[in-house]
C-alpha cells in the first residue's frame, strides 16, 4: 500500500510532465530525438522508482538525472514548447530540496 503525500504527488506532477515533455519533443519535427528518448527513459524510471522499491538507482538520484536531461532539453531548443520544461524543472528541484531535507515545511516531508 502506497500512503499518498504531498511529496509524492511533487514527484509524480514533475515526472509526469518530463515524460509528457519527451514524448512531445519526439513528436515535433524538428526536435532534438536523442534528447527526447533519453527523457522519456530517465522519467519513466524516475515514475517507476516512486513505486517499485527493487529499481537498482534510487529516486533521488532519477530525480538528479531526470533534472539534468530537462536542463539539457531546456537549452537544447527545439519546436516544442518551454513552458513544460521548466514546470518540470520546478517540481523535480522542489522534491529533491524537500526529499533531501534541507527545507523542513511541516506537512510535506
Amino acid at each position: 500500500m502506497i500512503t499518498l503525500s504531498w511529496l509524492l504527488v511533487i514527484a509524480l506532477i514533475g515526472g509526469a510532465l518530463a515524460l509528457v515533455d519527451g514524448i512531445l519533443r519526439l513528436r515535433a519535427r524538428r526536435g532534438s530525438t536523442i534528447v527526447g528518448i533519453i527523457e522519456i527513459v530517465v522519467a519513466g524510471l524516475f515514475l517507476l522508482a516512486l513505486f517499485i522499491p527493487g529499481i537498482p538507482f534510487g529516486a533521488i538520484v532519477l530525480a538528479v538525472a531526470t533534472l539534468v536531461v530537462l536542463a539539457v532539453a531546456l537549452f537544447a531548443g527545439g519546436r516544442t514548447g518551454r513552458t513544460i520544461t521548466i514546470i518540470a524543472l520546478v517540481a523535480i528541484a522542489l522534491y529533491l530540496i524537500l526529499a533531501n531535507r534541507w527545507l523542513v515545511i511541516p506537512g510535506v516531508n
